[in-house]
């Protein structure tokens, strides 16, 4: 009796042992798989800012429905979406553009950042590519560059677009308004960026 009830137990456990695993989200880098997104929205925090006059982190790999949030540091920068053909300039009439955020370098150099914030949606695996339209300074110019979902299989990388920023003579542009994105207030202003 005993050893019919473990065959028949080993019997019903069979199919659950032998049945391929289901399918996991995954992060994937260097390709960009569809996928399916059931998890809540992630969102990706960039600094604007940093020493250097970069973003950081200035490469994300993002999937379709996440958030990418711009903080930002002394003293005023914005960020503007770019074609990889064209840095320092809107990518098209309807290229997010954040507006400027001055802040106030403090006295004591304690770490400050801006009230507010700036948020775009990920839409899709294609590239984005960005950059900070401060002239002065030629932040652009100067390396203030990033992207998201690169093709880092490809030629349109961002090391490359860092370098057709760096030959641009002209300013930086920008679009009329705020637009392509929400302000918004900042979750962690003393976050310590």
């Amino acid at each position: 009796m005993f050893t019919q009830h473990l065959l028949l137990l080993a019997a019903a456990a069979l199919p659950l042992i032998t049945a391929a695993p289901a399918a996991q989200p995954s992060t994937t880098t260097g390709t960009h798989a569809s996928q399916t997104n059931t998890s809540p929205r992630t969102t990706h925090t960039v600094v604007a800012g940093r020493p250097g006059l970069r973003f950081d982190p200035e490469n994300i790999f993002a999937d379709p429905g996440s958030i990418i949030e711009f903080h930002f540091l002394p003293a005023n920068h914005t960020v503007v979406e770019a074609s990889f053909d064209a840095p320092c300039q809107p990518k098209d009439a309807t290229s997010f553009f954040a507006g400027f955020f001055p802040v106030a370098r403090p006295a004591d150099g304690s770490a400050v950042q801006s009230g507010e914030v700036f948020q775009i949606e990920v839409k899709d695996d294609k590239p984005i590519w960005f950059y900070c339209a401060q002239d002065k300074g030629r932040h652009c110019q100067s390396g203030m560059v990033g992207a998201v979902n690169q093709r880092v299989d490809s030629g349109k990388t961002l090391e490359v677009f860092r370098a057709k920023a760096a030959g641009v003579l002209g300013p930086a542009g920008v679009q009329a308004q705020v637009q392509g994105g929400w302000r918004g207030a900042n979750p962690n202003p003393l976050g310590g960026f």
